[in-house]
């Protein structure tokens, strides 16, 4: 009785769009029609996106796009965290500092890069032709670089935050077992503290990478999915096979594609996480025994 309201939630809002996209994706789907009146086709939307050019280059786009900015941002908001893992006045306002980007909307994240990246008048290229150096356009020249270099600086307070609570909350004893022990700087951050902040930094690499596969807003805005297909990732391929290719069914069941790759990575990184869970838990138990 308790859990129902609950469990009538999640099945509307969760698990019933989730089977309408399934379902569409096995129909020959035309915009004007319901979906009781489509005709079923099995897998013909799945063969053909299997055989689409296209698709694979959006798809690969997106995976280049999530790998690559989730990576650079576990590196620099972990760094981080460990160079201010340590008293420092003001603590509280490098916080707030650092928060702000991710509190901007994505599309005021685009139009504000694209502004910067401008061939003409942008931040970056006035910077160039003020050393002698020759301007670039970047939008596009390097249209995937500038899109990852907005992303990074958007998200990467988002890891920087959770990377600092995970350092700040764990066992010192562990710490001051090491040193003790004559462990290095170094040695303790291999192998004390990355460690014990497994558990936390898999969950919010999963959770950053899941939330980079959606990236939508900035894309949109900064290059408009090219030049060519250079940026169109693949939610503007739904996007664009729906609403100007008139294919509702590909469109269907292009994300399906995409859920059974997360669907892998996310059991992977589960029992990674599980894994890394019990050796922390032998860390920290050494740690205490010895001390």
């Amino acid at each position: 009785m308790f859990v129902a309201p609950a469990a009538l939630i999640i099945i509307l809002a969760l698990f019933y769009p989730i089977g309408y996209m399934v379902w569409g994706s096995f129909r020959s789907w035309d915009p004007s029609q319901s979906i009781s009146e489509t005709e079923f086709v099995g897998m013909a939307n799945y063969v053909r996106l299997w055989m689409d050019a296209s698709f694979w280059e959006s798809f690969s786009v997106t995976l280049i796009l999530a790998f690559t900015v989730v990576a650079a941002e576990m590196v620099i908001s972990v760094g981080l965290a460990l160079l201010l893992d340590r008293n420092i006045r003001g603590m509280s306002v490098l916080r707030t500092l650092f928060i702000l980007p991710m509190m901007i909307a994505p599309v005021v994240v685009g139009l504000v890069w694209r502004y910067m990246f401008h061939a003409t008048y942008g931040t970056f290229n006035r910077f160039l032709e003020s050393v002698g150096l020759p301007t670039v356009d970047w939008l596009r020249q390097n249209p995937l670089l500038s899109v990852i270099i907005a992303d990074i600086w958007q998200w990467t307070p988002f890891i920087f935050i959770l990377s600092l609570a995970a350092l700040q909350s764990m066992p010192r004893s562990a710490l001051e077992a090491a040193r003790i022990d004559g462990a290095t700087g170094w040695q303790q951050i291999i192998h004390i503290k990355l460690p014990l902040m497994a558990p936390v930094l898999i969950v919010t690499m999963l959770l950053r990478l899941i939330d980079a596969f959606k990236v939508l807003e900035v894309i949109l805005v900064l290059t408009g999915g090219g030049p060519g297909l250079s940026t169109e990732i693949l939610a503007l391929r739904i996007a664009r096979t729906a609403r100007e290719f008139r294919e509702p069914g590909e469109a269907a069941a292009m994300p399906n594609y995409l859920l059974m790759l997360l669907m892998v990575l996310t059991l992977g990184i589960l029992a990674f996480t599980r894994w890394q869970e019990a050796r922390a838990r032998r860390i920290k138990f050494a740690a205490e025994q010895e001390g």
